[in-house]
């Protein structure tokens, strides 16, 4: 297991000092802790794997809120040599590699949807805290893995569903869980539709790109750029991904249950439409509540992305990324008070983790959040493959007595990968 943060962090800045003897003593602003900056002994060193846009998008904030970047990994050979140009840090080809090596303590995971729970899982293993990008897992029984690792090593660990740092949702959430809506009826989000079954020819594989690597886990198949090249490839197929689904819905439902009071627990039951009397993936919650789900996608039919809409006896909050509605329009000023109920109050996610693993609390969008979350898009999907109503136990995270929906809550993995 790799040291913790004091150490690794002083050993790798007594070295990088070392190595600036020989230049000229120029020192930014930004190593004396000014123009907003942590001062250089307080920065988190952070290995990143998968360097695509997403991955280079969050490690660019991170780096902005504190983080050194000191390893990275990609099987692009091209996205290697970017990074490497970029941030003047050691690249691998191999993942395991960049885990097992020490020197940094916490962990960019960035990766297409299916690597999601073997990557973490060696990372707490390697002893480093983890920021894995949404959705957490590829199933419900890898989302349990990733939880049981995390715990079980101690890790902070946050999940890239960064609406639990931004205040609108916050607010929005507070409203509904103080009772200023009354008693919440229904729920509606719209993340869109689930993956299919991917039949794109074979193509060359283009020099540069370790192919078997890239597919890693998921099942053999022949490479096309339309597989992998964007996470708007890749997300559409079910070898790889849940599709929007798990995608946006890691957003949409996560807000939901925040909004329910449900972390860490979830829905019990799930219906698919049936073009009459369910017009959406419907779900129902033991205390009452009904979540819609739409397949239409973020901001279809004119509505704004990432809408979650609560309503309840007493009246409505609406909110999306950017703004906040209710109904009526002053529950919109209502302060919380102090003996009210509060929830988790960060401000920047990335920022948020940094600092958790400089404290050792636990992140805004916690591993057992992420969890919770993502099942319930999972539960969603498999309703909607069978095409039949599935009862659901939280507490046991089964579809009792369903042997086949059962089945669906993990897949095999390609060796020589295992959790």
């Amino acid at each position: 297991m790799a040291k913790h943060n004091g150490t690794t962090r002083r050993r790798f800045l007594k070295q990088s000092a070392a190595a600036l003897t020989a230049a000229p003593a120029l020192i930014p602003a930004s190593a004396l802790g000014l123009q907003g900056q942590p001062a250089a002994n307080d920065r988190i060193a952070m290995g990143w794997i998968g360097c695509g846009g997403r991955g280079t998008g969050v490690m660019r904030s991170l780096a902005g809120n504190g983080a050194e970047l000191v390893a990275a990994c990609d099987c692009y050979q091209e996205r290697r040599e970017k990074v490497a140009s970029q941030y003047k840090c050691k690249t691998y080809a191999d993942f395991r590699e960049l885990l097992a090596t020490d020197g940094f303590d916490a962990v960019l995971i960035a990766s297409p949807e299916h690597w999601h729970a073997v990557m973490c899982v060696e990372a707490c293993r390697q002893g480093k805290d983890v920021y894995c990008e949404k959705p957490l897992a590829y199933k419900i029984r890898e989302a349990q893995a990733v939880l049981a690792a995390a715990r079980r090593y101690d890790r902070v660990f946050q999940v890239g569903t960064q609406q639990r740092s931004d205040a609108r949702f916050r607010q929005a959430c507070e409203l509904v869980r103080n009772g200023y809506i009354g008693e919440v009826t229904s729920v509606f989000a719209e993340p869109g539709g689930t993956s299919r079954h991917c039949d794109l020819p074979a193509e060359p594989v283009p020099k540069g790109l370790d192919w078997d690597m890239w597919l890693g886990p998921a099942p053999w198949a022949p490479f096309h750029p339309k597989r992998c090249t964007h996470l708007r490839d890749w997300w559409t197929w079910r070898d790889y991904s849940g599709g929007l689904m798990t995608d946006r819905g890691a957003h949409d439902f996560d807000i939901v249950q925040w909004g329910l009071g449900m972390d860490g627990s979830g829905p019990v039951e799930v219906i698919p439409p049936d073009g009459k009397d369910t017009k959406m993936l419907t779900y129902r919650y033991a205390c009452g509540a009904i979540l819609e789900s739409g397949q239409g996608g973020w901001g279809s039919e004119g509505r704004p992305g990432a809408l979650v809409v609560f309503k309840g006896t007493e009246g409505e909050v609406s909110v999306w990324r950017g703004g906040i509605k209710t109904k009526p329009e002053s529950l919109a000023d209502v302060k919380i008070g102090p003996n009210e109920t509060h929830l988790y109050e960060s401000n920047h996610h990335q920022g948020n983790f940094l600092e958790c693993v400089r404290t050792r609390k636990r992140a805004a969008a916690d591993v057992s959040i992420g969890a919770s979350s993502v099942t319930v898009c999972h539960i969603g999907n498999i309703a909607l493959w069978l095409n039949r109503p599935l009862k659901w136990d939280p507490e046991k995270q089964e579809f009792p007595g369903d042997d086949e929906a059962n089945r669906l809550r993990s897949k095999p993995m390609r060796e020589p990968w295992t959790l």
